[in-house]
């Protein structure tokens, strides 16, 4: 039987924006979900793909989403550019019910299924129809009913539909950041859009991550500021650029002391998220103040 696409049913939100209401039957209820944020270039697939594989090696069953049109969230785990949902679609004509798992899952190291979205070119279409699609793809062929954990790596801070589409799923939503100017400044951009999806949603702020980053000194003061609070830091070390190279995770590259460090954060970091991190209750500033606020000496 074919699925019809059902149409979104436009709602209003108390701030006056239109915004887009969530099929119930599309919801994840069957695994913990995190959406991974972060200005673009922050190292949110690195990231996510680490964290994937640390949820793995605790002994869940995992699930990483990609929702970059870039699709490359899981090259790292799977060693390839991963065939995407809109292409697996396009090729039966949008019939959904002809394609099979393997056309659009690949299974990556440590047994973490892999998934990329895919997305129109640029200028051409709402990445959020394509999370939606995904979700809807997974669930009607009962993909989700065997998976513990999902993580959703999120395109940059981009205000649009396939920015704020994963929050309508995820239990959780982490921020990667840099201790800078710019990557704070992005970080309190999608503190705002996360608080404002926690109206109508269950999304909740879990924490941030520090990454690329030798200290966390103006991380941890806007932390106070906001309410939020540091869950993980990894450092800005050769050995990630290397893995990115050699299309690995940090967990297949050659064993060192400062790697082990590293891999024992992203453990760490997994048991963390696993075992239920309260909610950050955080409170975004206005632009002009988090200008005034931040700044080095």
């Amino acid at each position: 039987m074919n699925i019809a696409i059902r149409n979104p049913v436009p709602i209003r939100r108390e701030e006056g924006s239109l915004q887009v209401s969530l099929d119930p039957d599309d919801r994840i209820e069957t695994a913990k979900v995190f959406a991974v944020y972060g200005k673009g270039g922050i190292g949110k697939s690195t990231t996510s793909s680490n964290l994937s594989v640390a949820f793995s090696k605790l002994g869940k069953r995992v699930l990483q989403i990609g929702c970059d049109p870039k699709h490359d969230s899981t090259f790292t785990l799977t060693k390839r550019l991963a065939p995407t949902v809109i292409d697996a679609l396009e090729s039966v004509n949008f019939h959904s019910e002809e394609l099979r798992p393997e056309d659009f899952v690949v299974e990556g190291y440590n047994g973490v299924k892999c998934v990329e979205a895919g997305g129109p070119p640029a200028g051409t279409g709402c990445g959020g129809y394509v999370v939606g699609q995904t979700v809807k793809l997974l669930k009607e062929h009962h993909l989700l009913e065997d998976t513990d954990v999902v993580v959703f790596d999120v395109l940059g801070d981009v205000v649009c539909g396939g920015f704020a589409s994963p929050l309508q799923h995820a239990d959780r939503a982490l921020i990667v950041t840099a201790n800078d100017f710019d990557s704070i400044f992005a970080m309190n951009r999608i503190v705002a859009a996360i608080h404002s999806k926690s109206k109508n949603y269950g999304v909740r702020l879990g924490g941030v991550i520090a990454n690329r980053s030798a200290g966390t000194d103006e991380i941890d003061r806007f932390n106070a500021a906001v309410g939020l609070r540091r869950l993980a830091h990894f450092p800005d070390l050769d050995v990630v650029r290397r893995s990115r190279l050699k299309k690995s995770t940090l967990f297949e590259m050659d064993p060192t002391p400062e790697l082990k460090a590293v891999t024992d954060e992203y453990m760490r970091l997994a048991e963390t998220l696993w075992a239920g991190a309260d909610p950050c209750e955080a409170a975004p500033m206005k632009d002009r103040d988090l200008f005034e606020f931040l700044g080095f000496d």
